[in-house]
């Protein structure tokens, strides 16, 4: 990836190519029935929130708080933006195989490696612009219809809590493009391993300290402004594990998801599409 972003000879036109890439790539992402239920994911809290408000006007701050926490932990996290991740970054390259017509960049005069972080960045860029649209959104109602919520986002740490969820969701839409990207590159058929994926991220409370380390939430739970109460039944199968830095948990995910792209320009610089076998 630094060999193609470096300023050199060839570095304006392979810009170009990047951003035709880019362009090319969000198009088709945001294309009305392509685009429509990823943003249906996106704004789903931001409805609720905005009925809740209409009906609910003795609000305590602490409860909206736990609740505003829950809906970003539990659904933007663990649902939303892994679900939306697996749609783009699955569709990246394999999904051009499916609908044959990924030879059509192959014949192009354009580099493989600047394809693939051209689709790369535009999948981050769209996953990130839409759920983070989605968490500000939700956010901002969350604490606009009563007082209390008003005076905390104007006297209080509100804004720290908001720039946190804004940080976790971009980290979560990274994260788990790369390990999506990853398996559209090793298996013909990623969604047997995206499935796996889905059930390790979700038993990842429960599994031993050096295991945790294998996912992406494990090093997304030390960002969260808040901390959800463990209590039930789930908490008899919580192992608690040393969390890491702040620091190190944002280095971990980009240095992550750089050594998936170059493995990625590796792997595209030797893929040979086949319709017939795909």
């Amino acid at each position: 990836m630094s060999a193609i972003l470096s300023a050199g000879p060839g570095w304006p036109l392979r810009r170009r190519q990047l951003w035709l890439v880019m362009r090319t790539e969000l198009a088709r992402t945001f294309s009305v029935w392509r685009s429509l239920w990823l943003l249906l994911l996106a704004f789903v809290p931001a409805v609720i929130i905005t009925a809740h408000a209409l009906e609910d006007h003795r609000c305590n701050l602490e409860e909206e708080t736990l609740i505003l926490a829950g809906i970003v932990q539990a659904y933007y996290v663990r649902f939303a933006v892994f679900f939306g991740c697996l749609w783009i970054f699955m569709r990246l390259v394999r999904g051009e195989v499916a609908e044959r017509t990924l030879h059509y960049w192959f014949l192009a005069p354009l580099r493989r490696d600047v394809l693939i972080v051209g689709k790369f960045l535009a999948g981050v860029m769209a996953t990130v612009v839409v759920f983070t649209a989605g968490v500000a959104a939700t956010f901002a109602l969350m604490y606009a219809h009563f007082p209390a919520g008003r005076a905390f986002v104007a006297n209080g740490p509100a804004l720290g809590h908001f720039q946190a969820y804004l940080l976790v969701t971009a980290l979560a839409c990274i994260g788990y493009g790369a390990v999506f990207l990853a398996l559209s590159l090793v298996f013909k058929n990623p969604m047997v391993p995206a499935v796996i994926v889905l059930m390790w991220e979700g038993i990842n409370g429960a599994l031993p300290p050096l295991l945790k380390r294998f996912s992406v939430i494990f090093y997304l739970k030390p960002l969260f402004p808040v901390e959800l109460p463990v209590a039930g039944i789930t908490g008899l199968f919580t192992v608690v594990a040393e969390p890491v830095a702040a620091w190190v948990a944002v280095t971990g995910l980009l240095v992550f998801a750089s050594l998936v792209v170059v493995f990625a320009c590796w792997r595209m610089r030797r893929l040979e599409v086949s319709y017939s076998t795909d």
